[in-house]
This record gives structure tokens, C-alpha cells and sequence, in this order.
């Protein structure tokens, strides 16, 4: 076993300034860190696991997690991802702010913003795309506070890292799918979350792109329900009365069971080729009901078990990401492969 004493003696130095490297505190001459770092990766040095947590609770690792997860049940695996992790960690010393709120409210996200500030080493945020939102990432960047979007990111910001999925290969994905179920052609309705998330409106850009290519297919109205299932029944019951040829419905974000109450209220069901996100329980109901043809899955757990074992690396290791984005795979899902 390799040890702080045996890297001191083939340095010749003491075991303090080993250890001084080692856990990042204290000042060692730049030449002498580098010879101990050296000789540590040589050896294959690896810190002694209670030794690394103590050094790690001295630097009061505090992340803070503002999601959009109210009345949203996509959340609940992204939660259970990062709550998990977090557990794991928690012999580090690392402890966790939790934060949530409804919709994508700019005012409401900034002032849960502003209260976190002072008070993170870290933030995973599941942000609005928004100038004043993107402005307050800077801050918190410029504030040394090391910033991870999940699940959806903003335009241009400081954010050391964003996790979750392709928005863009996501809506071609859902195109290309719809133009195989019913290759005949279709009069489109679309319910999406919010034209405020980035994701939402890639994923409408991708689902476009795919279908101009095809004459046959054409949107015929787009709603946005908030990622709100009381707003999602309203809005889809009236798009269908009012737009009675649309045979097809692209649900782009949440909302998806409200959606499909409106379909069964109207008892169009076996009229509509519906398309939508993930696997969450209500969704797998409709899917066993007939009414959701089929989904597409973007891996809501690995992105919040992902989102913090970044941060952890980033505030116990010191590593910082390998890169800017961590993409999840869209993977499409019938029922008979749930």
C-alpha cells in the first residue's frame, strides 16, 4: 500500500507538505506540489477514504437544487437521481439545499436564486431561459459558485456543465416517428411546455424540421400548457373541438396525462396518433389504455445521479468537468417494451 510516508521519503520531503498536496490546503512551493503529484500519480497513490472525508468536511460542501418540479412528475426520477447521490456523499460532508417551485415563473426563479446565493458552494438549477435568469448564472459563476444545469439549459451563460438530453435530436426523433406511424400524413395539434424553456423550443424545432421535409404532415395549432395538467385538458379540448381535421397530437413536454383526459373526454381516442415524453406513471397508463402510441424516454434518473456526482467531483476531488455537455440518449419506448 502506497502511503503519505513512502511519497515524503522518495521526495524528500516532510510529511506535512505531503499531506499539504495531497488535501489542497496550506502553501507548498509550486515546484515542490508538482513533484508530490507526480511521484502521488507514479505510485498510484489513493487517499485513505475517512482521511478524505475529514478533509473534505473542512470545506463545508453545500449545493443547492432549484427545480421546476411542482405538479410535474418528470421530476420525481431526476430527484430520486440526485437524492441518491447526495446520500453517498453524505460522509463527505456534503450537504444539500432543496428548492422547487411551479412553472416557469422568471420572478419566482430569481428570488429563490437570490436567497441560495450565499449560502451554496454549488447549484443545480433546471433553469428558465431567460436574460435575467442568465445574467444571475453569470453571477453565481463570477461568485465562485459552480453552476450545473439539469434536464434544460440556457442560451450563452457562464455554467460549467449542463446534463440531460438532445432537445433538437429529441423533436426529429418524434417526427420521423409520427411520419412511420402514419405514413398516409397527418393535421398536427401540439401542446408544448413553455416557449421560456430552451429545451422546449429545440424539441419543437426538431419535431418542424423533420416534418417540412414531408408534405403531407402540417401543424395545425400549438398550445402551451405551463407543463400543467389542469391548463393541458383545457387547452387540448379546445384545440380539438376548434380544429376538428388534426388526426395527430405532439405532446412536447409535461402535462401529457391532462392532455389525454381531454382525448378520452371527447372520446377521440381511436381517432389521434399521440406522441409524447417519458415514462412517468400516468403516461404508462395511457400507453396500457391505447391512447399514447408511443414515448420517447430521456433517462430522468441518470440525469440527476449525473448533475451531482459532477458537483461532488468538482467540490471534494477538485475535478472539474471533461466536458460542457453530459447528453442523455432519447430512446423510444412502446408499450411492449416499457
Amino acid at each position: 500500500m502506497v502511503t503519505i510516508k513512502k511519497i515524503a521519503d522518495l521526495c524528500g520531503v516532510s510529511r506535512g507538505t505531503v499531506d499539504r498536496v495531497i488535501n489542497d490546503r496550506g502553501n507548498v512551493k509550486p515546484e515542490t506540489r508538482e513533484l508530490v503529484l507526480n511521484m502521488a500519480k507514479q505510485l498510484g497513490y489513493k487517499p485513505n477514504p475517512a482521511g478524505k472525508a475529514l478533509s473534505a468536511r473542512k470545506k463545508h460542501p453545500v449545493v443547492g437544487v432549484l427545480l421546476s418540479s411542482e405538479g410535474n412528475p418528470f421530476f420525481e426520477d431526476v430527484i430520486r437521481g440526485i437524492k441518491l447521490a447526495a446520500e453517498k456523499y453524505e460522509i463527505y460532508g456534503l450537504k444539500v439545499i432543496w428548492r422547487n417551485m411551479r412553472g416557469y415563473d422568471v420572478s419566482s426563479q430569481y428570488e429563490i436564486m437570490e436567497d441560495l446565493k450565499d449560502k451554496v458552494n454549488a447549484l443545480i438549477i433546471n433553469p428558465v431561459n431567460d436574460p435575467v435568469i442568465i445574467k444571475e448564472i453569470d453571477e453565481f459563476v463570477d461568485a465562485g459558485i459552480f453552476v450545473v444545469t439539469v434536464n434544460n439549459d440556457v442560451d450563452n451563460s457562464k455554467r460549467q456543465c449542463y446534463v440531460g438530453s438532445d432537445y433538437i435530436n429529441g423533436g426529429e426523433t418524434a417526427g420521423a416517428l409520427l411520419q412511420m406511424i402514419i405514413p398516409s400524413g397527418a393535421n398536427i395539434g401540439i401542446i408544448m411546455g413553455s416557449s421560456k424553456v430552451l429545451g422546449h423550443k429545440q424539441r419543437l424545432a426538431g419535431f418542424e424540421k423533420n416534418i417540412s421535409k414531408n408534405p403531407k404532415f402540417k401543424i395545425v395549432n400549438i398550445q402551451e400548457n405551463d407543463d400543467d395538467d389542469i391548463s393541458s385538458y383545457d387547452k387540448t379540448k379546445i384545440m380539438l373541438e376548434k380544429h376538428k381535421e388534426i388526426n395527430a397530437v405532439f405532446i412536447v413536454a409535461a402535462g401529457v396525462y391532462g392532455a389525454c383526459r381531454a382525448v378520452l373526454s371527447l372520446d377521440k381516442q381511436n381517432d389521434l396518433t399521440i406522441i409524447a415524453f417519458d415514462t412517468v406513471p400516468t403516461t404508462i397508463e395511457m400507453m396500457k389504455k391505447h391512447v399514447i402510441k408511443a414515448v420517447i424516454y430521456q433517462h430522468p434518473y441518470r440525469q440527476g445521479q449525473r448533475a451531482m456526482q459532477i458537483v461532488f467531483e468538482y467540490l471534494v476531488n477538485g475535478i472539474s468537468p471533461d466536458k460542457s455537455k453530459h447528453i442523455m440518449k432519447n430512446e423510444i419506448k412502446i408499450l411492449e417494451n416499457l
